[in-house]
């Protein structure tokens, strides 16, 4: 890992890792109902944020994403190296993380919070396996600016989270209080 980020536009850059992770979040579409497809897009619902929030949920979404892809396009990945094979397994662990906490909110009824599958392991696995996902990818080509946008993202993400817990708890009350105390934030590894 060196100081000055690499710049070499090629077909083995890490844009292929985020092209791969973002089909994934298309996964639902070819494999779900409508009536899933729907409880999907509850994800997307209007939590009520404070000005701070906004705008970090705003940078990540409107600044680190778009940045972290542009700047994996001239990214190559570490192959063959320590690097490349220390990162793959982080970034697969994201796309698993990911992708199965799609398939639990597709199979969990609306007026219930999401609370089974990996969402027994972390209140918010979307964020957590968008984390993993930098930090793979990160590590994969190892790059520090990636790992620094990795750590951004969930430094912001902590921020935002308590604002969208306290909708989630208006929303579905107790049993979502009783699923704050039987689970961590992050990640719960007992």
């Amino acid at each position: 890992m060196s100081l000055a980020p690499d710049f070499e536009i090629g077909v083995w850059n890490a844009w292929i890792l985020q092209v791969l992770f973002f089909l994934t979040m298309f996964t639902p579409d070819f494999f779900l109902d409508k009536e899933a497809r729907q409880r999907i897009k509850r994800m997307n619902k209007f939590v009520p944020l404070g000005k701070t929030e906004k705008i970090l949920a705003l940078s990540t979404h409107a600044v680190i994403m778009p940045a972290v892809f542009i700047y994996s396009i001239f990214l190559p990945l570490k192959v063959g190296t320590a690097w490349f094979f220390a990162g793959l397994p982080v970034f697969f662990i994201a796309l698993v993380i990911s992708v199965t906490a799609l398939f639990n909110v597709a199979s969990t009824p609306i007026d219930e919070p999401v609370t089974k599958g990996v969402y027994r392991l972390s209140r918010h696995p979307m964020y957590l396996g968008g984390f993993l996902m930098y930090t793979g990818i990160g590590i994969a080509c190892a790059s520090w600016v990636v790992l620094l946008c990795a750590v951004i993202w969930i430094v912001f993400w902590q921020i935002v989270v308590p604002s969208e817990e306290l909708f989630l708890l208006k929303e579905y009350g107790d049993s979502y209080r009783n699923y704050m105390k039987r689970t961590h934030r992050w990640i719960d590894i007992r």
